[in-house]
């Protein structure tokens, strides 16, 4: 194995309260009508594209109105990120720099472009992640990204990181094994490794 490609939300952090937070200041200047997010309300949007959560999130809108909707909520969700962060989970920078010394470290995640910059830039973890990917960039699902970064990076043996059965689809897709993060927001039962906490990896690997 020469490479650990993560998945962001629910593997790394959990950011739900921040989005909410900058979210609603974007929804309480609307005028076509009295829209609200909650972090429960995320939950089970972690994961998906963003066109996905539009649908789910406001499926009254046109589908022109949703998305000038969530770019105008992603550009803020990327500045509220950069200033307040959101909740890194236990011992992550510590496993990185650990990991970074044996493997290339990479992130794909279901994102707009500018939020992965925005994590890395707030926990000053850019020196750890060689390269990332996401459908903000390029347009393509995630398991594409995956092959895009391994293709990019010439990588021969990578495994996945992630918390969501899309995530595993994801792996699968791209040809390469699979790590449950059992501790994040979704519910996988076929994985090829289990982690119930993120320091578990060092054990792993």
């Amino acid at each position: 194995m020469d490479s650990i490609i993560f998945d962001l939300d629910g593997t790394l952090w959990d950011s739900r309260e921040a989005i909410a937070i900058s979210w609603n200041q974007v929804f309480e200047k609307l005028e076509e009508g009295n829209f609200s997010v909650t972090k429960d309300d995320l939950t089970a949007m972690m994961g998906l594209q963003i066109e996905e959560i539009g649908e789910k999130l406001l499926p009254n809108l046109s589908a022109s109105k949703r998305k000038e909707l969530l770019d105008r909520c992603s550009m803020v969700e990327n500045d509220y990120l950069i200033e307040h962060g959101g909740i890194l989970y236990p011992d992550v920078k510590e496993v990185l720099e650990r990991l970074a010394q044996k493997y290339k470290l990479f992130i794909v995640s279901n994102c707009q472009e500018g939020y992965i910059e925005a994590f890395l830039e707030y926990y000053g973890l850019g020196n750890l992640i060689q390269d990332f990917e996401n459908p903000g960039r390029t347009g393509l699902l995630k398991g594409e990204n995956i092959k895009l970064v391994m293709d990019r990076n010439q990588l021969a043996s990578s495994v996945y990181v992630g918390d969501t059965k899309k995530d595993y689809e994801a792996a699968q897709l791209a040809g390469i094994p699979f790590v449950y993060a059992a501790y994040g927001f979704g519910d996988v039962h076929d994985s090829d490794y289990t982690i119930q906490q993120f320091r578990d990896l060092t054990s792993l690997f």
